[in-house]
């Protein structure tokens, strides 16, 4: 009995341990679903350590206490990315600034409303959603952009005979500007699109090449020496190749630096921020989907780390899984994210609140790449001498 027991603990560590291979290792299959299911490993850590100790294997038991609390790391930075920020006393006091705000306009009773056209304000809400094949439903989606006051939509999975309905539900009366992508026979289930409030300076139905369908994207400026990019993706799901899928998630990184693909070669320089919407089908056990946010993205749940936000499947209450997501570059906050069921559709729909600042925000520390990158550096000495072998 207890050797059957070593056997699957050994089975679960290695299989926990898949999350830890190199970006881009984990585009073989069945890696991509073997890795997405590691959340759940506390549970059969915690089932093996129960029985441990029932049969008295304190060694045993050990082991799978270590297994479970590995198997939760990274889940808990949903929860704890401020404890981990290098200035925790400023994170502390953001916190108690965002409060007092709260508080302040709740005695005034004049609810502040996010729009990304008033500059003095710097927050507007955003929102993205899979439509499952254009199957979901136009007119919750057009209320939802009209009750949560979202000033940038980013779809997936559009067909034009959605884009119709979206247009007579009354979406361009709200959001009038919009990019699509373009139709192709290789769409992964449909093409991309992106509506937005403002006018934006420039726009692309392929803002960067990826094996997938497009990725329209949006650039609007905010101030003289600011603009913002705004795409929405869907890299391939696994099922329709898992080179792809890899290749799509870590391809998306070349957005964080937009001037490359969207600004003409003569255009004057500007600090261009990034967001990125979108069903990404990965989620931070995924080394690709880490080498994407290391490439310079933060993920807006991880940001704000007030608990998870599954958005798939919508039929399952439990377990529910991480695959939507809303990361963007430096110079924004994000709060109030949220998971919102839209009928018609296998996602949740997925909102949030993006604040400018001025300030860099930390890095959280699930963020970070895969080995051997996220090795450290090595002292000048060794590195000196390596160079030199």
């Amino acid at each position: 009995m207890l050797i059957a027991l070593w056997i699957i603990l050994i089975v679960c560590l290695l299989w926990l341990a898949l999350t830890e291979l190199p970006a881009g290792w984990d585009g073989h299959k069945p890696l991509p679903y073997l890795i997405a299911l590691t959340p759940m490993l506390w549970i059969a850590f915690a089932a093996l350590g129960i029985a441990g100790l029932c049969m008295r294997e304190w060694g045993f038991a050990a082991c799978c206490a270590a297994g479970l609390i590995a198997s939760l790391m990274r889940k808990t930075a949903y929860w704890l990315n401020d404890l981990k920020s290098p200035n925790t006393g400023e994170a502390i006091a953001r916190k108690i600034a965002e409060r007092k705000a709260r508080e302040a306009q709740a005695q005034s009773h004049t609810p502040h409303t996010p729009r990304l056209d008033d500059a003095h304000d710097g927050r507007f809400r955003v929102l993205t959603l899979n439509c499952r094949f254009g199957h979901a439903n136009a007119a919750e989606i057009v209320r939802m952009v009209r009750d949560e006051d979202v000033a940038v939509l980013a779809l997936q999975e559009l067909t034009e005979d959605l884009v119709r309905q979206l247009d007579a539900a009354g979406l361009a009366e709200l959001l009038p500007y919009r990019q699509l992508g373009d139709p192709q026979a290789s769409d992964n289930g449909g093409f991309n699109g992106v509506w937005l409030r403002v006018e934006p300076a420039q726009s692309t139905p392929t803002g960067v090449a990826i094996p997938a369908a497009d990725v329209p994207a949006v650039t609007l400026q905010v101030s003289p020496m600011r603009d913002i990019t705004f795409a929405s993706a869907h890299p391939k799901s696994p099922q329709r190749g898992c080179r792809e899928w890899s290749e799509g998630i870590i391809g998306l990184g070349a957005l964080a630096h937009p001037q490359q693909n969207l600004a003409a070669p003569d255009a004057p320089a500007h600090e261009t921020i990034t967001v990125i919407l979108g069903d990404l089908n990965s989620s931070i056990p995924h080394p690709s989907f880490r080498k994407l946010l290391a490439s310079g993205f933060h993920d807006a749940a991880l940001d704000e780390a007030k608990g998870l936000h599954p958005t798939y499947p919508t039929w399952l209450p439990w377990p529910r899984i991480v695959i939507d997501h809303v990361i963007f570059t430096d110079h924004l906050h994000a709060s109030d994210v949220q998971a919102v069921h839209i009928d018609g559709s296998d996602h949740m729909a997925l909102a949030a609140t993006l604040t400018l600042q001025d300030k860099h925000e930390p890095v959280n520390a699930a963020a970070r790449e895969t080995w051997p990158e996220s090795l450290p550096p090595l002292p000048k000495k060794k590195a000196h001498e390596q160079a030199q072998r």
